[in-house]
């Protein structure tokens, strides 16, 4: 049997433990590298969660799974593709205005004749954070129903290729329908985020949100400024759960 010298094997000690050093040095930085990559790709959502992780079930993480496009041009949209306004979808014997109404007022009073009329309430507007008197036969256009995503963004970004049904569902999806106030709801029209936004800034988080998990849910797409604008707010908010994503059907 052979025996090292031992000046030789505390000088091949060495060397192994160098080696090994050197191994977990260049692991070490391989891993930062990865982790920084991570934190970048995180940032380019506008700047995730803390050290760039993006939240799991946020808003900013569901951004980052949806597509994006410019906006499509043609076909023409049509509003009367996705059906008449305000239909009973969910069989409850009321259209889906009166629904909304009845969701999102408070102290209201109903139509004797038919419970399902709202005739007055009270509406604390997300939008402009006013409080707003709803009279169905003095002032109906105070509170407006606005679809959060528009019916024409929705055309633009996805929805010109779907079947009826599916348009229909979409219009009357109480996901995506808030009662607000009827000028603020007009200004908006059909933009999307990087065109409007509440002017209530306490507000933008969960409407962003919303639109974000309505998209989601619905397979539409952003458009490149759109998605920017949307990552902008929600860096404020970074933990802000997804809204309006309920599962379809």
């Amino acid at each position: 049997m052979n025996h090292d010298n031992p000046a030789m094997s505390t000088a091949r000690a060495l060397a192994v433990g160098l080696a090994l050093c050197l191994g977990l040095t260049f692991a070490a930085a391989a891993c930062g590298s990865l982790n920084d990559a991570s934190a970048a790709n995180a940032g380019g959502l506008g700047g995730a969660g803390q050290n760039g992780q993006v939240t799991a079930g946020s808003a900013l993480a569901t951004l980052g799974s949806i597509p994006v496009h410019a906006a499509t041009t043609s076909p023409q949209y049509r509003r009367d593709a996705f059906g008449d306004p305000w239909q009973d979808v969910d069989g409850n014997g009321c259209d889906t205005r009166n629904d909304v109404l009845h969701r999102d007022l408070t102290l209201v009073t109903v139509k004797q004749a038919d419970p399902c009329i709202v005739l007055t309430g009270e509406l604390k507007d997300p939008y402009t954070n006013r409080t707003i008197r709803f009279n169905r036969t003095r002032a109906a256009a105070a509170v407006q129903i606005d679809h959060v995503v528009a019916l024409a963004n929705s055309w633009r970004t996805g929805a010109a290729s779907w079947p009826s049904d599916k348009l229909i569902s979409f219009a009357n999806d109480p996901e995506n329908l808030l009662a607000v106030d009827g000028p603020a709801n007009q200004n908006k029209s059909d933009d999307n985020a990087a065109q409007w936004l509440p002017p209530n800034q306490g507000y933008r988080c969960q409407y962003v949100a919303r639109q974000i998990g309505v998209k989601a849910r619905y397979g539409l797409w952003l458009e490149p400024a759109e998605r920017d604008a949307m990552a902008k707010v929600l860096s404020k908010c970074r933990a802000q759960p997804t809204l309006g994503g309920r599962p379809a059907g």
